[in-house]
């Protein structure tokens, strides 16, 4: 008998569920069980892992109302107990959730196998992920990269005057105000000439037309709240 890749499928909507089903039926032939809280994903998951554990978990990032008494209400909160437990197995996280911020903070601290976007993602797609997972490789959608990509290489830029300017900018209506407010690690303030030089150098860097653009961006990508 044929060894079958064993698959949970955890998320609230129904037809998201039936639309993942079809697209794993098109890219090959797995054993596949479905659940509708996080919950149950969990107690599956711990109750297989000896006997016959799952290889990969689909999984949606948010769910809506929980019913009392609901230990995981999230797929965040099931992927960190499924860590907490030592529990093996591949997260392919499932979502329509691509803010940077969020997309950052999840693969950061969650460091999931695989994100993909709903609304986005083809039969082909989840099979390349699946392929790569089963590898013990990482794959995020062409979007999701090119938003951590994006996101790495301006946490990279950013020091502590730019993150001052950054989160000061909006309270100040005129440059000239953030002179005697920006200052150094040592308490010195920085000179109007040097802030006028950072500020153009992160609208360069976040390819911002103006300074309300730069501010935008900046909550965007998550560097200010």
């Amino acid at each position: 008998m044929a060894y079958k890749t064993r698959i949970l499928i955890a998320d609230d909507h129904q037809l998201v569920i039936q639309g993942i089903l079809l697209s794993l039926k098109e890219v090959g032939d797995f054993d596949v069980v479905t659940t509708n809280t996080c919950d149950a994903a969990f107690k599956l998951l711990k109750e297989n892992q000896q006997t016959n554990p799952f290889q990969i978990l689909f999984i949606d990032l948010s769910f809506d109302a929980c019913e009392q008494g609901t230990e995981l209400v999230d797929g965040e909160d099931l992927i960190k107990a499924l860590k907490k437990q030592g529990i093996a197995v591949k997260v392919c996280v499932i979502t329509a959730h691509s803010e940077t911020n969020r997309v950052f903070n999840v693969i950061s601290n969650l460091s999931p196998d695989a994100y993909l976007l709903k609304s986005k993602c083809t039969s082909s797609e989840i099979g390349f992920a699946i392929q790569k997972m089963l590898k013990n490789e990482c794959y995020y959608t062409h979007e999701i990269h090119e938003k951590m990509m994006r996101r790495n290489i301006v946490q990279i830029q950013m020091d502590d005057i730019a993150l001052q300017i950054l989160k000061e900018l909006p309270n100040h209506p005129k440059i000239i105000n953030l002179e005697g407010v920006i200052r150094k690690s040592d308490g010195t303030s920085i000179k109007l000439r040097s802030i006028e030089a950072k500020l153009a150098n992160l609208r360069i860097d976040l390819n911002a037309n103006n300074n309300i653009d730069l501010i935008l961006k900046a909550k965007k990508l998550g560097i200010i709240d």
